[in-house]
């Protein structure tokens, strides 16, 4: 079989979009799949698009380019994966350019049920083919070998980590979480470290800041800490919480988005800044108990790409019902709608500059 996965891997650190495409990419050549990240190919099985935004860098080809490639190709078939929306980066359009975009998908994989509730139970997407796949990190690197247990003694060590430097990461609470370890909250006091990018003119005062790291050096950084600490709003599920999950590390996680979905259980929700001393508090009595309880985290890559697997197995069952010539046509439509509304986009955004330029 052979799949293209519409992501741009990237070496060296990046979002967890980039993990989840190489992971995926690994475990698929292993099991016999031949995997491509472009549609060079003309017999292409299943198609994943990952990232349709065409100012991503992550994103190899959005609906244009595989409304194009099944005019002429159209017993491929394609998978949307969802992986995020207007809450998660605080903007407006998001939602309805996936909706549009998902218009080229066969199938459609949401990476949480909150994600699905946006977009199925919302009625932004008409079609019911779907699934929920929760994501999951590479457990041979991100694992409990050498993690480190607070004695209660030394400082307790909080982390957290975020390729993005989006406000809507938590800063609210991680600029509190930095006040509250400048003036100490228990006996031993605390130390909180950020690893990651943070918004531009945003300061700490009392936080250690590490640059982002390659995945070796980030898991050696992270088990050096005791805590960790994901303030996300409306998250579409995220990594940097499941990797530390499966570091040993307890959570202490924020009730916004599919953090619930992937962190309970295994450490203290919290609502805001109203309420989050107090649930720092608790995890810091409840420190043993979820200590030991993170031996039984379940989301790794392993489990992800066999439900990944399923899911196109059970699609390409299909294949043999489909009408290539009624196929051809729909895309076709597709394509053009695409095209114009592309134009209309550039044409836009250039009256616009010469606007800005005229009035400036």
């Amino acid at each position: 079989m052979k799949i293209s996965i519409g992501s741009n891997i990237i070496k060296g650190p990046w979002g967890g979009g980039n993990q989840f495409a190489i992971n995926l990419s690994n475990y698929l050549k292993n099991r016999g799949w031949e995997v491509k990240t472009d549609l060079k190919d003309r017999d292409i099985d299943i198609i994943l698009m990952t990232e349709p935004r065409k100012y991503s860098s992550s994103g190899n080809y959005n609906q244009l380019g595989i409304s194009k490639y099944l005019i002429l190709n159209p017993r491929s078939l394609v998978i949307h994966r969802i992986n995020n929306c207007d809450k998660g980066r605080d903007t407006r359009n998001l939602n309805k350019y996936l909706t549009r975009a998902n218009k080229v998908a066969d199938s459609t994989i949401f990476i949480s049920n909150y994600l699905k509730n946006i977009f199925i139970n919302g009625e932004l997407i008409k079609n019911k083919n779907f699934t929920v796949v929760m994501n999951g990190a590479d457990s041979k690197l991100f694992n409990k070998i050498n993690r480190k247990r607070w004695n209660k003694k030394d400082k307790l060590k909080i982390v957290t980590h975020h390729w993005s430097n989006n406000y809507n990461k938590g800063f609210d609470i991680y600029k509190e979480l930095d006040r509250i370890s400048l003036l100490g909250v228990n006996s031993t006091g605390i130390d909180f470290c950020y690893i990651g990018n943070i918004p531009e003119n945003f300061r700490f005062k009392n936080t250690k800041i590490i640059p982002p790291l390659k995945l070796e050096e980030l898991v050696r950084e992270i088990k050096k800490n005791h805590v960790y600490i994901t303030a996300a709003k409306g998250e579409g599920a995220g990594m940097h919480h499941i990797e530390a999950a499966l570091c040993g590390l307890p959570i202490l996680y924020r009730n916004s988005g599919a953090l619930p979905e992937y962190c309970k259980g295994f450490g203290v929700i919290f609502e805001d800044t109203s309420d989050f001393k107090d649930k720092l508090n608790e995890i810091i009595e409840k420190y043993d108990y979820y200590f030991s309880k993170m031996k039984e985290y379940p989301y790794n890559a392993n489990l992800m790409c066999q439900r990944y697997e399923s899911v196109f197995l059970e699609l390409l069952r299909s294949k043999y019902k489909l009408n290539k010539n009624k196929r051809r046509f729909e895309y076709l439509i597709i394509f053009l709608k695409e095209t114009f509304l592309c134009i209309r986009d550039i044409t836009l955004n250039k009256l616009k500059r010469l606007t800005e330029r005229v009035f400036k």
